[in-house]
């Protein structure tokens, strides 16, 4: 990834939280899954740590929730020494089986994990008949685990299979993210059917038994290099829509596109979407607090 010694335009409130990034250890320590798709820093834990704490320290970072990636499969076991480095300031989001025993989900809740990983990438997936009902058994299984224990569901997802399961969601008993600002793209507007069904939902669903928060994160997988800044229209649509159920997250290490995404110029992107410092107290602190249980 790109990194420099700036500073961004604006530093994070106290207690800001990035709510979606990824943890990565020397593989002969934590081994990559069979179906590895990209190429991590190969470092050790510490080191990556400290990396990461030099950009936080810079944008005003202070709390983070580390969210499982596929690069490990279902072993969360770097995920869970990266949290018990962070002295009580992080939080997980580990992927598991759906039908893994009681005391598994109790082993992991004590560790500091507050949900789980409900993971229908890449992205940018194309459209795909069945696809839905293929995946349904076990989101409404993990749905319901994690209403008995009171964890979320991190969902993510190209936004066409959004738009298809709005209903599904709809039903859902337990608190969920859509990351990636949903994959609605910044070329496409702020007006864009879909978005628009977007925000309605999020609005209707305000008082529903599970409720829905938008990430906004991984701004360089929707909108434009070399800055990303036409992601505004799309982060303030949402914003304005929920402003309760809107949350910020860096996606740090970005590996889908490292060699071209620098922290502090997506930490400047903050200020753009959120001019306001009560609307930024909102999504980069008290949102994320409540979410995850700061």
């Amino acid at each position: 990834m790109l990194v420099d010694d700036r500073v961004p335009a604006i530093k994070g409130l106290p207690l800001t939280c990035d709510t979606h990034l990824h943890v990565f250890g020397d593989p002969a320590t934590y081994p990559y899954s069979a179906d590895k798709r990209n190429s991590p820093p190969a470092v050790p834990l510490a080191d990556y740590m400290a990396g990461y704490r030099d950009v936080a320290h810079r944008c005003g970072i202070e709390r983070m929730v580390f969210t499982q990636p596929s690069t490990y499969g279902r072993d969360n076991t770097c995920l869970l020494d990266a949290i018990e480095l962070c002295n009580g300031n992080a939080r997980g989001i580990v992927d598991i089986d759906e039908n893994a025993p009681d005391a598994e989900l109790a082993r992991l809740k004590a560790a500091g994990v507050v949900g789980i990983r409900f993971n229908l990438g890449p992205p940018n997936r194309p459209r795909e008949a069945g696809l839905m009902e293929k995946h349904l058994p076990r989101l409404l299984r993990l749905d319901a685990r994690c209403a008995e224990i009171g964890w979320q569901l991190d969902i993510l997802s190209p936004s066409w299979l959004i738009i298809d399961m709005l209903d599904v969601y709809r039903k859902l008993k337990s608190n969920f993210t859509l990351a990636h600002f949903g994959m609605f793209l910044a070329r496409d507007g702020a007006k864009q059917p879909g978005l628009l069904k977007m925000t309605e939902f999020l609005r209707d669903g305000r008082d529903g038994p599970g409720h829905c928060y938008m990430k906004l994160t991984a701004p360089y997988r929707m909108a434009s290099e070399p800055k990303f800044e036409d992601s505004t229209v799309i982060a303030q649509a949402l914003i304005e829509a929920v402003p309760d159920h809107v949350i910020w997250g860096s996606d740090y290490p970005y590996l889908s596109n490292a060699h071209r995404v620098n922290s502090i110029d997506l930490f400047d992107l903050v200020a753009q979407w959120m001019p306001d410092a009560a609307i930024r107290q909102k999504v980069l602190v008290d949102n994320p607090a409540r979410l995850f249980g700061f």
